[in-house]
């Protein structure tokens, strides 16, 4: 099946006709140059290579069969246990789904503006042979969030209207406990850990040479790297305004500051 289809895909890209795919009652694939009732056109990419997934190490991240670790771009999931961590909620269901998906399939990537992290890892989308979108499914099923990194972009409003599709559903991550809003003015001492949503009023907003800084409270700012400024609305827009902010608290002398890297991480209350 599978030198057939190399076959047809090689024929099809010098005569420009069409293959078509479809399943048997045993959920078998099929291709033929040839149409039969019930058949799609295969969506022909020149370029594309797939690759098996050796290892999924949580619901983000994954070893392909070349010895690379790929990091999902646009998304972030909890973490699993690791060393001296504890799973977060929802975690070790993010994992599963991944595994569960991947088994016994292979994937494309489609890299953005930073092809790696720091940490050497691949930064990609994901999508199977059947073009699903694995990056913009865990979002959909509630089992991750969206966490955009500029300047890679695609793929961005997508990923914002299925979180705020699940989001309003109360669905996965959505209706936990561990993940509900939580007020500014409840902030501890030892702040929270994990991705975390606060919500409170702006007070005060102010500016250094890298940052843009809204002020919530003496113990609390979210801040915005300004080379990404054009990205908001006019920073003067939020002054006064009840809004929740996303991501992970920094502490910091006079208390905790949260980095925003996207307007996606702030929602008016």
């Amino acid at each position: 099946m599978r030198f057939l289809l190399i076959l047809l895909l090689a024929w099809s890209s010098w005569t420009g006709a069409e293959i078509y795919q479809w399943r048997d009652d045993g959920g078998n694939r099929h291709f033929s140059d040839r149409p039969s009732p019930g058949a799609k056109i295969v969506d022909i990419q020149p370029g594309y290579s797939f690759y098996r997934v050796k290892k999924v190490f949580d619901g983000d991240t994954v070893l392909l069969e070349d010895g690379r670790r790929v990091r999902l771009l646009g998304i972030n999931t909890p973490e699993v246990q690791h060393k001296n961590e504890d799973t977060q909620a929802g975690g070790d269901e993010a994992k599963r789904w991944l595994t569960d998906k991947l088994r016994n399939s292979k994937v494309r990537l489609e890299t953005d503006t930073e092809k790696t992290d720091k940490y050497k890892r691949t930064l990609a989308h994901l999508f199977t042979e059947d073009n699903e979108h694995i990056n913009l499914q865990l979002v959909a099923a509630g089992l991750a969030t969206v966490n955009i990194y500029p300047p890679n972009l695609q793929y961005v409003e997508e990923l914002v209207n299925a979180q705020d599709q699940v989001e309003q559903a109360g669905l996965g991550i959505w209706r936990r406990a561990e993940y509900a809003v939580m007020p500014v003015s409840r902030l501890a001492g030892q702040g929270h850990a994990g991705w975390t949503r606060l919500v409170g009023r702006v007070m005060k907003i102010r500016n250094s040479r890298k940052y843009s800084y809204l002020e919530f409270s003496s113990q609390f700012e979210a801040r915005i790297e300004r080379k990404w400024l054009s990205l908001f609305p006019d920073m003067n827009s939020y002054l006064g305004r009840s809004i929740e902010v996303r991501g992970w608290l920094n502490k910091n002398r006079n208390g905790f500051s949260m980095l925003i890297r996207h307007p996606s991480a702030i929602k008016p209350r």
